[in-house]
């Protein structure tokens, strides 16, 4: 009787995603999913992300407790993984959240881990990441990169524009807010331009880093297909939902003010420090591009805004997916 026990050979790579619960989470697990890898999702809360197991198959996707700003819960959930992802990052602050405490210490803390355990890392990092920012976001984030790198040179760092997709929290609370209101206000005139990418994109661009198709210790720059201003991106959202609303200018003073009385509530529309943040494009830049260190550079085409917002945006019509589209003149 042979009492040898049982080996297990082509075990699929696990890879743990940190902050793999959240919008570009979902996308990121399912993109790793449909690899074949084995996805370990380490979050604040596993008992309400349970939601998460249907993006793989029965097996596939494991829920984990760890929170970034804790060490011991970072080396516990990546402890076995061959790769490891940190998606962490707030937009607005709140509670324990500070920027400082998640961006800068949070990542310091999955890069040493990750390092100790000699487990490759990508880190997320955000378009307009800049050490001299005014913004305190932009800034940590810049902070944010330095510490990975120092922990885990051979890091990769992704830097995406803002993200559209399905559950995202910029043509949603705009469309939405535009069904309340005659009038959309942007900031400055809505002059600074955007270079929004498709959260699925963006999950295809680490899903490739996980591969190890991507070159290490490289910062890549991830924009969509189009260039368009603020204004010009409320334009193209009003035209989806087919509603007819004035875009006023606010001028950046009125706009900092109000955005310093809105942040006090609850999930702000916008807070003080974003409107900092908005004085600058959020562009790819002309040497990312050049060293095909953007979407383009690693054979991903990016998509459109034009062929992904109807697909969500529709419920903000009058009547939904009912509205019959005005016709085109």
């Amino acid at each position: 009787m042979n009492t040898e026990p049982n080996e297990v050979h082509n075990r699929p790579k696990l890879v743990t995603v940190i902050g793999g619960s959240g919008f570009v989470g979902r996308a990121v697990v399912a993109a790793l999913a449909k690899r074949g890898y084995m996805v370990r999702v380490a979050v604040r809360k596993p008992e309400i992300a349970y939601y998460m197991q249907p993006l793989g198959n029965v097996g596939q996707i494991q829920l984990v407790q760890a929170n970034v700003r804790y060490r011991w819960s970072i080396d516990r959930a990546i402890a076995g993984s061959d790769y490891v992802v940190n998606l962490v990052g707030v937009q607005a602050e709140s509670g324990r959240n500070r920027f400082n405490a998640v961006h800068v210490f949070g990542a310091k803390n999955v890069a040493e881990a990750a390092s100790a355990q000699n487990i490759p890392l990508t880190h997320m990092s955000a378009l307009g990441a800049d050490l001299k920012s005014a913004s305190v976001y932009a800034r940590t984030k810049a902070e944010g990169e330095q510490a990975v790198l120092k922990a885990a040179p051979a890091a990769v760092i992704m830097r995406p524009s803002a993200i559209f997709g399905m559950e995202d929290k910029f043509f949603n609370r705009f469309a939405n807010l535009a069904r309340f209101t005659p009038v959309l206000p942007v900031i400055g005139g809505g002059k600074t331009k955007m270079q929004l990418v498709y959260v699925g994109d963006v999950a295809e661009a680490v899903a490739l880093s996980v591969e190890g198709k991507l070159n290490r210790g490289t910062t890549y720059e991830l924009g969509g297909a189009d260039v368009q201003s603020f204004k010009d991106w409320m334009g193209d959202m009003l035209k989806v939902i087919d509603r007819k609303r004035c875009i006023v200018s606010m001028p950046w003073w009125a706009a900092k003010f109000n955005a310093r009385i809105i942040g006090l509530l609850p999930n702000p529309l916008i807070t003080a420090d974003q409107v900092t943040f908005l004085k600058s494009d959020n562009v790819v830049s002309d040497a990312a591009t050049s060293e095909a260190r953007t979407l383009q550079g690693m054979g991903i085409t990016p998509q459109g805004a034009d062929a992904i917002l109807p697909a969500y945006l529709w419920r903000y019509r009058v009547a939904g997916q009912y509205t019959k589209m005005r016709e085109a003149h």
